[in-house]
């Protein structure tokens, strides 16, 4: 279901009341409202994140008939504690801030680099790709020489035109190299001395995976939204407007998938589920005119992280990139314009978090 001119959901996903069952190579319910979507992330009892339950959706091209070892992504109450306890005091707010220079000199560094080169550049590939890559790099202690590798394997195991081997591959040879990182540094190190080697790999991937392609995305299609009104925002006005546009965007489009594992509301034990947090954040119930992207809105609220125990644990590191990011590109590029008109953007659609492929942008 391709979204409707770029940024909009697809047409009627939203017109169904309650549930409405699909069908992906299986049986699901699709669950569109916000109250619904809600409810479904915060009830782990009855709706199980655990890919070997039965009637779990696979929206991926490799089946996944078990949670990889570490993947708290994917693991239930209490693993799925023990996984997460681990990394909770890595992404306080307080960690996220104390990292904030770095950030800060990671994204002024890329943008001289990008600024410096030939007009037109691509935003995607330039700057918003590499500054998340590089901040998850000094996080994890990965090289920032191998940014590309982890890159282009992060996409490929993103990438839904991908045959499963080619995924598998992708998959394995980022495996096969954090395995060399061990024992690291760091947190690495840390992670090293309180897990098994393949939890360890299996956390790092998630962590590398879902550390940078999110926001990235989130980076350059917020620059596109913003394109018609760029000469007249102030860095003043990007903190509000980072909750607008992670409601407005919702990168991660192609929804959240549990099991149901006790009968109730229309479903039945070993269904499966799938919330859509994109549908969720335009409800009109909720966000008066959902399709305007306003920036003024007070936004706060929005499932863009998802919700309950497994809302998004680099939620606030996303949030401080994405600010840095968007007031450094206003503060020294203000007249950065869109290169090529809107309806020439190509858009990631095969994929779980949407974005751009490129975004050629002039200043």
């Amino acid at each position: 279901m391709p979204r409707s001119h770029g940024f909009d959901p697809p047409a009627g996903l939203r017109s169904h009341e309650g549930l409405v069952r699909l069908r992906h190579g299986q049986d699901a319910h699709l669950v569109t409202r916000y109250a619904d979507v809600r409810a479904v992330l915060r009830d782990h009892a009855r709706f199980s994140s655990d890919p070997s339950r039965p009637g779990y959706p696979q929206l991926r091209p490799v089946v996944d008939k078990k949670a990889a070892p570490g993947s708290f992504l994917v693991t239930d109450p209490p693993l799925h504690t023990r996984y997460r306890r681990l990394l909770t005091g890595e992404f306080t707010v307080r960690r996220m801030e104390a990292l904030r220079p770095e950030i800060e000199r990671i994204t002024h560094a890329r943008l001289d680099a990008m600024l410096a080169g030939p007009q037109p550049a691509d935003l995607v590939a330039g700057f918003a790709m590499p500054v998340p890559s590089d901040v998850i790099c000094l996080l994890l202690g990965v090289p920032p020489e191998d940014q590309e590798f982890f890159s282009s394997r992060s996409r490929a195991h993103h990438d839904r035109t991908r045959s499963a081997a080619e995924v598998q591959a992708a998959l394995d040879e980022l495996h096969d190299y954090i395995r060399a990182l061990l024992p690291g540094q760091g947190l690495l190190k840390r992670l090293s001395e309180a897990l098994t080697e393949d939890e360890v790999v299996g956390m790092v991937v998630l962590l590398l995976v879902g550390g940078h392609e999110t926001t990235a995305n989130s980076i350059a299609m917020s620059v596109l939204a913003l394109a018609d009104q760029w000469a007249t925002l102030r860095p003043s006005d990007v903190d509000g407007a980072v909750e607008e546009l992670l409601r407005y965007l919702s990168p991660v489009h192609q929804g959240v998938v549990r099991a149901v594992t006790s009968d109730g509301d229309g479903m039945r034990a070993g269904d499966g589920v799938i919330a859509s947090l994109f549908a969720a954040n335009r409800d009109p119930s909720v966000y008066p005119d959902p399709d305007v992207l306003d920036i003024r809105r007070k936004a706060r609220g929005h499932l863009a992280f998802g919700d309950g125990v497994h809302q998004c644990l680099g939620q606030t590191l996303a949030r401080v990139e994405m600010r840095v990011a968007l007031r450094a590109l206003l503060e020294r590029a203000p007249g950065l314009r869109v290169a090529v008109p809107f309806e020439e953007v190509r858009f990631r659609f095969d994929a779980p978090i949407c974005g751009l492929y490129e975004l050629p942008v002039t200043w």
